[in-house]
C-alpha cells in the first residue's frame, strides 16, 4: 500500500532552546529564511505524502497561520515583478499538501501525541516525522527512502543513523542484524533507551523518522489502558514489542540531520544551509572564511 498520510508531532515545549521558545514555537525557529517545520512538511510532500496532520498544543497557532493563505500579504506581492519570487514562495507554503491540525490536550509523551491522529489515519500505514528533526536530502527525501522499505516488507520501519559513542547515552541503542541482499536495512530485535556503557547494543539510534502500521494505534491504546494515567507514553515501548515479534526494521537513512530542539543543532542547520543558499551562499562563504581567519 502506498503511504499517503503523515503525522508531525509538534506539541513539545522546547525547553532545551529557552528563552527563544518562550513565545515562538521551536518548530517556527528559522533555518535561514524558512521555519524548521516547513522543511519537514516539504520533505513529506516531496515523498508523495498528500495529507499531513500536525499535532500541536496551546500557544502554537502561529504554525497553523504559516501553512494558511495570507491574502493581504499575497495581494501586496502579486503583480510586482521585483517581488514575484517572494510571492511564489509565500503562496507555496499553503499549497505543499493538505495540512491539518489537532491539539494534544495533555502533554503525555510521543506515543500519546501520535494517538491523537487515529481517526485521521484510519486503517492505513503512515509516516511520522518528528517535529524536532530536520533532515535534508534534496535528491531523495528520507521519508521517501523509508516508504520504499515499508512498501517492500510491510513492517514498521525506524530511521536510524550511527551516533558517536560518547553521545549514544543521550539516545537509544539498537540491537540489529543484517538482512540478506540489503545494504542499509536491518532487522531490529531490541532497543535500550539511554544506555549505560554496558548496555550499548550498537551505535545505531532512532533519529526522527518512522513508518508505522495502522495497528500501532491499538498497541498504544493497550499500553495506556494498562498503566497509570499519570504516566507519559513513549514510542520506544511500542518498538520494543514489535522488535520482539520480528516486526521491526531499522533503515540507515541517507541525509543530514539537524536537531532543532538543540541550540548547537540550530546553529549548524543555519550555517550549513546558508553556505548552499542560492541568494546568500557565496557572500556567507566569504564571511565564514574571514571570520575563521580572524579567530
Amino acid at each position: 500500500m502506498k503511504i499517503k498520510k503523515a503525522i508531525i508531532p509538534a506539541a513539545g515545549l522546547g525547553t532545551r532552546v529557552l528563552p527563544a521558545s518562550k513565545s515562538v514555537p521551536k518548530e517556527m525557529l528559522n533555518i535561514v529564511d524558512k521555519p524548521a517545520i516547513q522543511y519537514i512538511v516539504e520533505e513529506a510532500a516531496a515523498s508523495g505524502i498528500e495529507d499531513i496532520l500536525i499535532i500541536t498544543n496551546r500557544g502554537k497557532g502561529v504554525i497553523e497561520d504559516h501553512f494558511d493563505h495570507s491574502f493581504e500579504l499575497e495581494a501586496q506581492l502579486k503583480g510586482n515583478p521585483a517581488k514575484e519570487a517572494l510571492y511564489e514562495s509565500v503562496k507555496r507554503c499553503s499549497e505543499l499538501a493538505n495540512v491539518y491540525f489537532v491539539r494534544q490536550k495533555e502533554t503525555k509523551g510521543l506515543a500519546h501525541a501520535i494517538l491523537a491522529g487515529k481517526s485521521f489515519i484510519g486503517d492505513e500505514p503512515f509516516a511520522v516525522l518528528y517535529g524536532d528533526d530536520v533532515i535534508i536530502n534534496d535528491e531523495d527525501p528520507v521519508t521517501a527512502q523509508m516508504c520504499r522499505c515499508y512498501e517492500k516488507y510491510g513492517k514498521c520501519t525506524v530511521g536510524v543513523q550511527s551516533v558517536p559513542e560518547e553521545l549514544i547515552h543521550l539516545y537509544c541503542s539498537l540491537g540489529v542484524t543484517p538482512i540478506e541482499g540489503e545494504t542499509r536495512l536491518m532487522n531490529c530485535y531490541r532497543i535500550n533507551e539511554k544506555p549505560t556503557k554496558d548496555e550499548i547494543l550498537s551505535l545505531y539510534a532512532i533519529l526522527g523518522r518512522v513508518i508505522m502500521p495502522p495497528k500501532a494505534f491499538g498497541m498504544i491504546e493497550d499500553e495506556i489502558n494498562s498503566t497509570p494515567s499519570d504516566k507519559e507514553y513513549y514510542l520506544t515501548d511500542l518498538f520494543t514489542k514489535l522488535g520482539q515479534a520480528d516486526e521491526l526494521l531499522a533503515y540507515d537513512f541517507i541525509g543530514r540531520r539537524y536537531d532543532m530542539g538543540n541550540k548547537l543543532g540550530i546553529m549548524q542547520a543555519n550555517c550549513e544551509v546558508a553556505l548552499s543558499h542560492p541568494e546568500i551562499g557565496e557572500d556567507f562563504k566569504a564571511y565564514i572564511k574571514s571570520l575563521a581567519a580572524s579567530i
